[in-house]
């Protein structure tokens, strides 16, 4: 029986929420959670839209994650 770890090099995670300090807590949520797994914040794109169904502000949210070196 083979045993083997590997580390993950990338990893890229998209959050959405319909205000911004809930966004905010979920990416610092799964950044601490990331640190367990030896990845930092590479960087993170962001985009906010009006939706007209809801008449609320869509806030989204692309984070890269890369291994620490």
């Amino acid at each position: 029986m083979d045993f083997r770890l590997d580390l993950i090099e990338t990893k890229i995670e998209f959050f959405e929420a319909y205000d911004l300090k809930a966004l905010e807590q979920k990416i610092d949520q799964q950044i601490e959670t990331n640190k367990a797994l030896l990845l930092d914040v590479y960087s993170v794109t962001h985009q906010t839209v009006f939706n007209p169904k809801t008449e609320k502000i869509h806030y989204s949210a692309v984070v890269h994650f890369k291994a620490k070196r």
